[in-house]
This record gives C-alpha cells, sequence and structure tokens, in this order.
C-alpha cells in the first residue's frame, strides 16, 4: 500500500490521516479535510515530518468557475478588494434519541473519536443535506454547510485571489444593522464575505482596472485532482491542493463557524493560529477525542 483515500465522515479525518502519514503512505482526503484548526496543523505537520505527499479534495477549487479563475489571474478585474462566498451556515448540536437500528453498524466504530451518543439514523446519515437528517448537520462530526460547501466555495475564492497560503486578522459577525453579512478582514484590507452579493457561489468585486495577468497554477499529470495526487505520489512533488492549503480553506471556515457561535468580533493571528489574548475563542480551537483514538 502506497497512498490511502479517506472519504469517512469528517471527525475521522485527523486520526486516519495521520496514522497513514507516521506509517508512511501518502494521503487524499475528502474536503473538509478537518474538524477543527488544531487538527489542521497537525497533518501539516505530520506531512512534513514524515516527508509524504498529502492532497486535500475539491476539485470544485479550480472547476467550479474556469471562468472567474481566468479573468482575476488574467488581470481582468483589477485588484480585487473583496470577494462574496455563497455556502450553508453553521452545525447544529445533536440531541437526538436513541433510534432503531434497521442494518446492522459497528456503532461504537462509526463514532470512534466522537462523544459517545446513542445510535439514532440521523447521526449517521450521509445525505448532504443539513437540516437535520445527516451527519454532516451535526456539530459532534462536521462543521455544517460552512465547512461542506465552504471547503470548495472558500478554497475556490482564496485560490481565486492566490491567498491559498493565508488567513484573515479579523472575522466580524453580522450585527442585522450595519454589518449584513460574516465579514473576513485581510492584514491588506482584503475582505470575504459569508453570502452573496447579487447571485452565485462566488461573486469578485475588483478595481476594474487592466493589470499584468500571472500564470495559473493547475494540476500536474492529467487534468483531474486524483491525476495530480497520483502524479504527485510519483515524483514526491507536492499537489495542487496540498494539505498546506487545505488546511488554510478549513481555518476559513471553522473560524465562520466560531464567530457565529460567540456572536462576537474576533481577532485572529494567521502566523500564530491563535486568537490573541482571548481564551474563550482559543478553547474552541481543538475539542478531546474519545479514548483510544488520540493523536
Amino acid at each position: 500500500i502506497d497512498a490511502v483515500h479517506i472519504a469517512t465522515p469528517d471527525h475521522w479525518h485527523a486520526v486516519i490521516a495521520i496514522m497513514a502519514l507516521r506509517s508512511g503512505k501518502d494521503v487524499y482526503c475528502q474536503k473538509p479535510e478537518t474538524l477543527t484548526i488544531r487538527e489542521g496543523r497537525q497533518m501539516v505537520d505530520a506531512t512534513r515530518q514524515y516527508g509524504r505527499v498529502f492532497s486535500g479534495g475539491s476539485q470544485r477549487v479550480y472547476g467550479d468557475t474556469p471562468e472567474l479563475v481566468k479573468q482575476v489571474w488574467g488581470g481582468e478585474l483589477g485588484r480585487i478588494k473583496e470577494v462574496y462566498v455563497s455556502c450553508g451556515g453553521p452545525p447544529q448540536t445533536c440531541n437526538l434519541p436513541e433510534g432503531p437500528m434497521k442494518e446492522e453498524i459497528e456503532w461504537d466504530m462509526w463514532l470512534g473519536p466522537a462523544p459517545w451518543a446513542p445510535y439514532h439514523p440521523y447521526r449517521c446519515n450521509g445525505t448532504y443535506s443539513i437540516n437535520g437528517t445527516g451527519w454532516r448537520s451535526w456539530r459532534e462530526y462536521s462543521g455544517g454547510g460552512m465547512t461542506d460547501w465552504g471547503a470548495h466555495r472558500f478554497g475556490g475564492a482564496m485560490f481565486i485571489t492566490d491567498r491559498r497560503d493565508q488567513g484573515p486578522v479579523e472575522i466580524i459577525p453580522p450585527d442585522g444593522k450595519d454589518i449584513k453579512l460574516l465579514t473576513y478582514k485581510f492584514a491588506d484590507d482584503f475582505k470575504l464575505y459569508h453570502g452573496s452579493l447579487k447571485s452565485g457561489p462566488l461573486e469578485c468585486v475588483g478595481t476594474n482596472e487592466k493589470i499584468a495577468p500571472r500564470p495559473i497554477p493547475g494540476y500536474k499529470g492529467s487534468n483531474s485532482i486524483y491525476g495530480d495526487f497520483i502524479h504527485c505520489v510519483k515524483t514526491r512533488e507536492r499537489p495542487f491542493r496540498d494539505i498546506e492549503f487545505a488546511h488554510r480553506t478549513c481555518t476559513i471556515c471553522h473560524l465562520g463557524n466560531i464567530c457565529y457561535q460567540l456572536n462576537r468580533p474576533l481577532k485572529w493571528d494567521p502566523v500564530k493560529e491563535i486568537f490573541p489574548d482571548d481564551e474563550q475563542a482559543n478553547r474552541l480551537l481543538d475539542r478531546a477525542k474519545r479514548e483510544p483514538w488520540a493523536i
């Protein structure tokens, strides 16, 4: 076995990925790669420590808006000042009672590192909806629409604006008055919003002056994200969705969820990956894992 493909529910990703990396395997992990911000940094560190190739999933980062990618990297919209990202909202806490098990499932193993909870089919249903009928709805196993579709669309925003290794310095929740949308502020005054400007999943606002075009980073090997990963397994190059970039995208999503949860502005240090002088927010960077599933 040279590589593993991880396509479990989100709460299992970090444990499986880091076990694989420590065993000398390369990793392709479906998005969202992480359940917490700290897990992402642990994945990056393990990838570098053991000299492995780790590609995050999401063909949509590049594939959903190819014309917009060409416009922005081609300099047609000028310097991009704002990007609006439309995706689902935060997860809910799951308080479902025990339900009937209609098919055999090794429930304790499905829960894995998540807190013990009684079986209910809506806890583990694989539906893509976040309406409370599947695991993507619940905070214990996922980050809701913010991480599920957000990994695609915030990832697209970070790629289009060439910020794949960056992060915001402030996150501001909507207040129903002056602040209409969750807002991410970056050190250079770039702003990222959770919500639509007019319509569409991803909308860019630029200075509309013609600037010099730049070459667009693309997939290596065959023209797909899977082909890119396989090529990099063979050549030992870093893939298009290197885990550092995937982690940074997931961090955007998690920061949004934390801001929604605390419902107050947050300062963020994208280098140290902490909330400066904010113990309450820093407690949400990670969560305990149920034994024996520790990292």
